[in-house]
């Protein structure tokens, strides 16, 4: 086995690729730091403000967004340094281009991802926390992180869904649109903020949707929204695990992106199995993350298979289930839990970079 003094003196190893992975792990670092500055620059409203507004000075950024000059004069220059940002030293101008605009500026669009960074806040706080459930195998809940977690998470998730989950996945199962434009019932669960939930509401006016979720400050925020929305005649919010959530003969049970928070899987599928209606599906969303480690090389694995890390593991630890699945336990293992619970019918229905959706029945 190599020694310290061994990789020092380059005798056990090769020094060109030492100095290559030293650049990648300071690229790295670099961008932790600079997501810092990109999670500033969503929630100021710096990218928004600059979206389509062509070249600016950094005075004239600091007017638009109320902000003082000198902390938005170092913040550019590390967008430039980012290459987030274009600048012309001729006129002392910056610019967003309408590209770079499309992914950091407009949460209406699908390629919106800001909200990532916002969940970042949240994760880097409870660090030493998940420290100490490294050592002793204890759970991390969901309701441990800060307001960022849960604020960041929906914020990430909304566009999306909004993109996908009515003209793409919904059509995706066989007969479930019929059903919902004559009138269905619905069951969201672990619906967080709810947007999944108000999302296939506007769209199915004639189906009424109810929203699970065992935190109750995300079940408050999604009460507030829909009724900012005015949906409150066909949507409702109430607190409830995934295990006994009440209601029953739904024609339509939804799990977007928690089945594998929770600590017992098996035992939410099983009581959705008994809530759906003869002929009712499961709609399971999941991360499009592979069992083979391998395979999630890539920057959509690699952040999926962290946030596995930081979240998803710990949460489902913290609820003392019979199983703690990760966020990349593979297409095979969640259809084994299926099945289990009664649910025999799997089909992968529809997929997407960050997304994959079975449609589950009897």
């Amino acid at each position: 086995m190599a020694t310290p003094a061994d990789i020092t003196s380059g005798a056990a190893v090769d020094q060109d690729r030492v100095r290559e992975f030293l650049e990648k792990v300071i690229t790295d670092g670099g961008a932790a730091v600079a997501g810092l500055c990109t999670s500033l620059g969503d929630r100021l409203g710096l990218y928004a403000a600059m979206a389509g507004a062509g070249p600016l000075t950094s005075a004239q950024l600091a007017t638009r967004t109320g902000l003082v000059e000198r902390y938005v004069r170092e913040w550019l220059a590390a967008q430039v340094a980012g290459e987030y940002v274009t600048y012309a030293p001729d006129t002392d101008t910056y610019q967003l281009p309408d590209e770079h605009a499309a992914v950091l500026a407009d949460p209406e669009l699908p390629t919106y991802v800001a909200g990532f960074f916002t969940v970042m806040q949240a994760l880097y706080a409870t660090e030493d926390t998940l420290m100490d459930a490294f050592r002793t195998g204890q759970g991390v809940g969901w309701e441990e992180h800060g307001p960022a977690l849960f604020a960041g998470t929906a914020k990430f998730f909304r566009p999306g869904y909004a993109a996908a989950l009515v003209p793409e996945w919904l059509t995706a199962l066989d007969g479930v649109v019929e059903k919902l434009e004559r009138g269905a019932r619905v069951a969201d669960i672990g619906c967080g903020y709810g947007y999944s939930t108000t999302l296939m509401a506007q769209a199915f006016p004639r189906s009424h949707f109810q929203g699970f979720d065992f935190h109750r400050p995300s079940i408050e925020a999604a009460r507030g929204i829909v009724a900012e929305q005015g949906l409150g005649d066909r949507v409702s919010f109430e607190v409830a695990g995934a295990e006994d959530f009440p209601g029953e003969d739904f024609d339509l049970i939804t799990f977007f992106d928690c089945l594998h928070d929770i600590g017992d899987p098996g035992g939410a599928l099983h009581h959705a199995e008994q809530a759906l209606a003869d002929g009712g599906t499961c709609m399971i969303v999941e991360p499009n993350a592979s069992a083979n480690a391998q395979e999630n090389a890539n920057p959509v694995g690699r952040a999926l298979t962290a946030a596995s890390v930081a979240v998803c593991l710990p949460s489902a630890l913290a609820q003392h289930g019979p199983q703690a699945l990760g966020n990349h336990a593979g297409e095979e293992a969640m259809r084994e839990i299926a099945d289990e619970a009664g649910l025999h019918h799997w089909r992968l229905a529809a997929e997407s970079p960050v997304n994959r959706v079975y449609a589950v029945g009897r």
